[in-house]
């Protein structure tokens, strides 16, 4: 926990120092948003946005527009869940416009997306009919509808194709126990029990 903080700590400071430099500088957002992705976020997100560490999502090929809205959601303090405070209320902050926001939502959705990992067959069969089917006799809709057939994500709706399992997880748990602020989701995903949820993110991971 110490190195990630003082890993979080330099980001800020290599964050703050970016701007001011391109600040004296003609606006250039898509260079500047090249920067920061490279010396900052690659630090927990890795190169291009597919970083292995399973504590932090890969962005790379997100939604242009979903990643917007989740940055300027860190901005305003509106995501408040403990790790949104502890690693992106820093970084995302008042120095980072709408312009530079754009840029950076622009980049990451631009880089390839993750590559699937495979995982237990019969998790990832269940995983898969939960995901396309849902279960209407449990209420629990269909990921599909929202999320796109082959889960990568439209407008609003994230990428989940590719993404770690373990960040699946923890993310499903806070949005059901209304530790993450999703409305949209609150409701869809509040009859999944523990085995849905491993299901669907060995099912996701597995997926390109």
């Amino acid at each position: 926990m110490v190195t990630i903080i003082l890993r979080q700590l330099a980001a800020i400071a290599i964050l703050g120092c970016l701007v001011q430099q391109v600040r004296a500088q003609p606006v250039d957002a898509p260079k500047q948003a090249r920067e920061i992705a490279a010396k900052v976020c690659s630090s927990c997100h890795g190169a291009g946005g597919n970083g292995g560490d399973p504590m932090f999502p890969k962005l790379a090929a997100q939604p242009s527009l979903y990643l917007e809205n989740q940055l300027t959601a860190f901005r305003s303090h509106e995501r408040a869940e403990p790790d949104a405070q502890h690693y992106m209320w820093g970084p995302a902050n008042r120095s980072m416009d709408e312009q530079l926001i754009g840029a950076m939502a622009k980049y990451y959705s631009e880089q390839p997306p993750p590559k699937g990992v495979s995982g237990n067959g019969d998790l990832i069969a269940k995983g898969r009919k939960l995901y396309q089917e849902g279960s209407a006799p449990r209420g629990i809709p269909a990921c599909a509808s929202c999320h796109g057939v082959t889960a990568a994500g439209q407008g609003l709706f994230p990428r989940l194709a590719g993404q770690h399992r373990q960040y699946l997880l923890k993310q499903l748990q806070l949005i059901q126990k209304a530790v993450r602020s999703a409305p949209v989701m609150h409701g869809v995903i509040e009859h999944l029990d523990k085995e849905d949820m491993e299901a669907l993110a060995t099912y996701l991971q597995s997926q390109d």
